[in-house]
């Protein structure tokens, strides 16, 4: 395809920013749309975009920031399954209503296609393994329920507007580069990362045997574009993921080899909202996107700390 106008909403978060380093790399016009709570600047810089500041929860802003475009890449979003336990209204309005804001404002400007940024965590805590599209959703956490939410109006639109195309691609456990470990919020690798670098001891919720599908940035952010632009993808959910699951001790002590530093764990209660085991099938990503994972988890780690070290 040629140059592609496009919107990244959540651009300048960790996932975000990632893609938008990719399609400004193959050459497509980009536009972000952030707020800045917390996605960074600084993830930007030196990049040839248009930035627009302005909540999802503004339709006004909203659809300013997609006028114009081809192809919506929705990744704005409030994360966090601790954070939605907390404060599930927050999550709800930013997740549900923030992207039926996104879904009306790409209807009412004519946009080709929306790409949607869904989570592992719309299957809860799933009977079968590896968990396959066709899995029963149940979501355990207001998080979750928020994604299968936004997945709904996104298949939903597909379905009842004429000629407007959305595909939703359902992420398992992302890491790598620009993800930060400053959050109360983040996630476990850029944590470990931070914490064994420091000679710190390593927070593990449960046993650490709990296994997920750890899925570097790099594959996540080359399938997000193939949803943009393959055929048959319309109106479908897509497993993104590395199709091989790891327990969570195996990871932290991956970075520790890494690191060359030793890896000391404290082990806490389970949290609310966590789930045991994830592990994906990408059979139907691989048949209908053309996707396969480049980076496996060993390479994957060993970037992402790279990175991390690098900036701490």
């Amino acid at each position: 395809m040629g140059r592609v106008k496009a919107l990244v909403t959540g651009g300048a978060g960790f996932i975000g920013s990632n893609l938008v380093h990719a399609l400004v790399e193959r050459g497509d016009e980009v536009r972000v749309l952030d707020n800045f709570s917390t996605g960074n600047r600084a993830n930007l810089e030196g990049l040839d975009v248009e930035v627009v500041e302005g909540e999802l929860r503004s339709y006004e802003r909203v659809h300013a920031a997609t006028r114009g475009v081809e192809v919506v890449y929705h990744l704005g979003a409030l994360g966090s399954v601790p954070r939605s336990v907390q404060d599930p209204l927050t999550s709800n309005a930013v997740n549900v209503e923030g992207t039926l804001n996104v879904l009306l404002a790409a209807r009412d400007e004519g946009v080709r296609r929306v790409v949607f940024s869904s989570s592992t965590s719309v299957y809860g805590t799933s009977p079968s393994l590896p968990t396959s599209e066709s899995t029963p959703t149940d979501p355990i956490s207001p998080y979750g329920v928020t994604k299968l939410a936004a997945e709904r109006y996104c298949i939903s639109f597909s379905r009842v507007y004429h000629s407007f195309e959305a595909v939703v691609l359902r992420y398992f456990n992302v890491f790598g580069p620009r993800q930060s470990p400053q959050s109360q919020y983040a996630a476990a690798v850029p944590l470990f990362i931070a914490a064994i670098d420091a000679g710190e001891p390593i927070t593990i919720y449960g046993d650490g045997e709990q296994s997920r599908d750890f899925t570097y940035v790099a594959n996540v952010v080359d399938a997000t574009i193939r949803a943009a632009e393959a055929s048959g993808a319309n109106g479908r959910a897509f497993n993104i993921a590395a199709g091989s699951p790891a327990s969570v001790n195996h990871v932290a002590e991956t970075i520790g080899v890494i690191l060359g530093k030793p890896v000391e764990k404290r082990f806490e209660p389970p949290r609310p909202g966590d789930i045991r085991d994830s592990w994906a099938d990408i059979a139907a990503a691989r048949e209908i996107l053309g996707y396969e994972p480049q980076v496996d988890l060993a390479a994957g780690l060993e970037l992402t700390a790279e990175a991390i070290v690098a900036r701490v």
